[in-house]
């Protein structure tokens, strides 16, 4: 009985190991008491049943079994959680993909803390889905977290279950190639990101708004443990900071990332190509910092950056656009301290600054600032205001974004998710007693209205339009279905403006045109006459590389680029009773330029040539920024008209004449 029993024991035994132990006894890799000691190990120290029994019997299991086990493995897994399980040796595992998911989605400490992992992430389907593979699927607080940073998100949740082992070769593998993308990258930030010497310049610089804290950059700059990411994006602001820019152009490209800074109005590219694998990190750690959402890639979001710098506020204006390569991002530099208001400070020509002032000076109407995007208008209206700003007067601005503070203002934020727009904020203005109003921008129909209709109730209003020249915003305005009397009645001018750089006032070289250049710009000397204009002395980038590597001296003032600074060229159209009626009468646009050249309008061209006769800038930026064909037409006609009599003796001339047949006087001398 006893000889008949022991068998059923065994068999009992036998069955209470999985098929994989029961493989392992067949096969003679261990014993019944070595199996049933590695399965009591395996379930306390939650190690794998492999790997104990691998440690008792000092036998390395063959491939074959060991591929047994993973698939038994992974199909009780299947069976004990009810979901897909995954093979990392038979499925393609995305790890480009998982790098970007944990560098901007789930975070690695809870990757480590749940022994979970991000997969793909899924566009195609309504809402988004995060596929997630967990060792533990049921684990709450895991699926708590989860959902903590997906739900806001509108991002799905669908889990995966995956073995332990696999797990942590996914992992490991995934910190690896971080250790080796931070070693590439803080090279990168050490050779490419040196500013060396200038490193003091930073200092204090403070992190207003960002989700830091209040975090001194330049500090931030001489941690050497901060993250490479991090210091790089530190670094990248700080030059531009102390380099003066107006613009930062973050650009993914298809092989790399590309920065370029805009400096005067000109692009230069800012740094060497930074490789392409750290594109996703880059742009989500200026997402993260503008308070964007770093799960949205699919539309464009606009967010701000605020800076202390060298005791002042700076603040970036944060715009993302998804491209072909990923998001491009762009920052708009406003530090408004490093901008002098005052019209006086703008306007360099004497008459063209009584006019503006004597328009500002008005007790009602409409001012026009008109203008491409970065030419300068938003800092032509805030002198305007500077010029009226008085206790005695109420000043309210409507702006999307507040770029300046002036104190004594009531400014608003334009908050259009809000339903506060530039429209509805003028009507609000209207019922607050104003004297002058500023309207950031005319865009639309009731903007327009409305802001006219302010005009002609008592109130001046200044407003800036997106045309060409002064004469066009007429026809903006008639564009937006604005009545022309209601614009007859309420403008008192237009002020059409560009920005021009400065030529090097150190290194710049004089020459004397040819009269073929002259007349290309509609200028001419008489015979005998000579003229001296500047030209920049402008190198390449790869002529300042160069000259800077053989210690070759270099212009201190501006670096070689050949112009340093900015300076404004302005038309200013004052509406007189001529214009009046030409705009009532619905005037064509070339009529109304026509008109106001005769009554003594300066036009862009002629602005900036005065610029370069005086040395201030050359004519390639005046071809760059302001030659126009109309823009020269409009002086040629004027100048005939007012040119029928010789200033010399004066006799009566013909159109026709070029020059005086009594005493050979130039009729077009400039």
């Amino acid at each position: 009985m006893v000889h008949s029993s022991s068998p059923r024991r065994a068999l009992v035994t036998r069955q209470n190991f999985s098929p994989f132990g029961n493989k392992l006894i067949a096969a003679g890799y261990v014993d019944q008491e070595q199996m049933r000691e590695a399965v009591m190990k395996s379930r306390q120290t939650g190690k794998s049943l492999v790997e104990i029994v691998q440690g008792i019997t000092g036998k390395a299991l063959s491939p074959e079994l060991l591929r047994q086990y993973k698939r038994q493995q992974l199909f009780e897994l299947k069976i004990i959680y009810g979901i897909d399980s995954l093979d990392p040796e038979l499925s393609q595992i995305p790890t480009d993909q998982i790098e970007e998911l944990i560098n901007t989605l789930i975070p690695l400490d809870i990757c480590r803390r749940y022994q979970l992992i991000p997969l793909m992430l899924n566009h195609t389907v309504d809402p988004p889905c995060l596929l997630v593979a967990m060792v533990d699927p049921d684990n709450l607080g895991a699926l708590d977290d989860l959902n903590r940073i997906l739900r806001p998100q509108s991002i799905a949740l669908q889990r995966i279950v995956i073995a332990l082992e696999d797990y942590q070769g996914l992992i490991a593998k995934y910190l690896d190639e971080q250790v080796k993308h931070q070693e590439q990258t803080k090279a990168l930030v050490e050779v490419d990101f040196d500013i060396g010497d200038d490193l003091d310049a930073f200092v204090g610089i403070e992190d207003l708004s960002s989700d830091e804290g209040d975090t001194d950059l330049g500090a931030a700059l001489q941690d050497a443990d901060a993250a490479p990411i991090i210091g790089l994006v530190n670094k990248v602001l700080a030059k531009a900071l102390q380099d003066g820019v107006s613009d930062i152009h973050i650009e993914p490209q298809e092989d790399h990332l590309r920065i370029r800074f805009r400096k005067d109005g000109v692009l230069h590219q800012a740094f060497e190509p930074l490789p392409r694998r750290i594109i996703p990190a880059v742009i989500s750690r200026f997402k993260i910092i503008a308070d964007l959402d770093i799960a949205e890639r699919r539309l464009p979001q606009d967010g701000r950056i605020r800076r202390l710098f060298q005791g002042r506020k700076v603040d970036f204006r944060v715009n993302t656009l998804p491209s072909r390569y990923g998001e491009k991002v762009v920052l708009r530099i406003l530090d408004n301290s490093s901008t002098q208001l005052g019209l006086d400070k703008l306007i360099t020509d004497p008459y063209s600054l009584d006019i503006v002032r004597e328009m500002v000076s008005r007790p009602f109407g409409l001012i026009l600032v008109t203008g491409p995007t970065g030419s300068g208008k938003t800092t032509t209206l805030y002198s305007a205001l500077a010029e009226c700003n008085d206790p005695g007067v109420n000043i309210s601005t409507a702006e999307d974004p507040i770029e300046y503070t002036l104190p004594g203002l009531t400014q608003v934020q334009v908050i259009r998710e809000k339903g506060m727009d530039f429209a509805s904020i003028l009507r609000a203005f209207l019922r607050q007693d104003p004297d002058v109003i500023l309207v950031g921008e005319t865009r639309d129909k009731e903007t327009a209205k409305t802001a006219i209709e302010a005009a002609l109730t008592g109130h001046l209003v200044l407003t800036t339009l997106h045309t060409n020249d002064a004469a066009s915003a007429i026809a903006r305005l008639a564009e937006m279905e604005v009545e022309p009397f209601m614009v007859s009645a309420s403008l008192i001018g237009v002020v059409a403006q560009r920005l021009v750089r400065r030529v090097c006032s150190e290194c710049r070289v004089p020459y004397q045109p040819t009269p073929a250049e002259l007349a290309r710009f509609g200028l001419s000397v008489s015979a005998g006459t000579e003229i001296t204009l500047y030209k920049a002395n402008a190198l390449t980038p790869d002529e300042i590389q160069a000259a800077q590597a053989t210690n070759q001296p270099i212009c201190s003032n501006c670096k070689g680029i050949g112009y340093r600074g900015r300076c404004g060229v302005y038309e200013i159209m004052r509406v007189t009773e001529v214009l009046q009626s030409l705009i009532t009468e619905g005037a064509p646009t070339e009529r109304i330029k026509e008109i106001a050249v005769e009554e003594g309008m300066q036009t862009l061209l002629a602005y900036s040539l005065n610029l370069v006769k005086r040395g201030e800038t050359t004519l390639d930026e005046v071809e760059r920024v302001t030659f126009t064909d109309s823009g020269l037409e409009a002086e040629i006609k004027a100048k005939r008209k007012s040119s029928l009599t010789c200033r010399v003796c004066k006799a009566d001339l013909k159109p026709e004449w070029l020059d005086c047949p009594y005493c050979t006087t130039p009729r077009f001398e400039d």
